[in-house]
């Protein structure tokens, strides 16, 4: 059983809880959690689409500050490979998937929600690619996410000042499809989710698979 990340199912809607208090920030335990849990959803019967949520605080912080620097040579090479293999689990779900956005977004958690097919965010949520804060390059995979979301100069822009943008200049930017009240976030992910209820699962899994062509 995972002791960080949950799966959970109701009303055609399946849930990859994040639940590592208090800053959901990533070890590759929880990469390998996500791995396993994305799959899980992605082949529940009873989940026609898949909100990733971190909870009513924040969604995730990013990668674990400590984690990182107690790891030699080799360690980070396998970090970073357990890291790519959970975001691409995540995008890899062949259902609508929502990022249901509270707190804050940042660095590698920010990866994570751009893994998702969109995202609905807290009216005050902070944003940012940070991981230039802690003296660490973006990864490949943060920047072509970024990028594919916002676009090559903004991307740059964010990644290399490290820099919090507001929900609202999110929203602009094209990081977000939706701003709802801080306490709205989860059930107005639930209603976007809704949507895909009834549409043939087989009929949305060729759609998303059109999109990874």
């Amino acid at each position: 059983m995972n002791e960080f990340v949950s799966a959970h199912v109701k009303d055609g809607v399946g849930t990859l809880l994040l639940s590592r208090p208090p800053k959901n920030t990533l070890t590759r335990q929880m990469y390998r959690e996500i791995t396993s849990t994305a799959a899980e959803l992605g082949e529940h019967p009873a989940a026609a689409a898949v909100i990733v949520f971190g909870g009513h605080e924040i969604f995730s912080a990013g990668d674990d500050g400590f984690e990182s620097s107690t790891l030699h040579a080799d360690a980070v090479v396998v970090a970073a490979q357990v890291a790519l293999r959970a975001l691409d689990a995540v995008a890899a779900i062949p259902k609508p998937t929502v990022a249901a956005i509270t707190g804050y977004v940042l660095g590698s958690g920010l990866t994570l929600a751009l893994a998702a097919d969109w995202r609905i965010s807290g009216d005050n949520v902070k944003w940012g690619a940070t991981q230039i804060l802690d003296g660490l390059a973006p990864t490949e995979a943060d920047a072509e996410r970024l990028a594919r979301a916002i676009g090559d100069s903004k991307a740059k822009e964010l990644m290399f000042s490290g820099r919090f943008a507001g929900a609202h200049e999110a929203l602009e930017l094209g990081l977000v499809d939706q701003l709802v009240a801080p306490d709205h976030v989860y059930d107005a992910a639930v209603a976007w989710a809704q949507r895909f209820v009834d549409v043939p699962a087989q009929a949305l899994a060729a759609a998303k698979a059109a999109f990874c062509r």
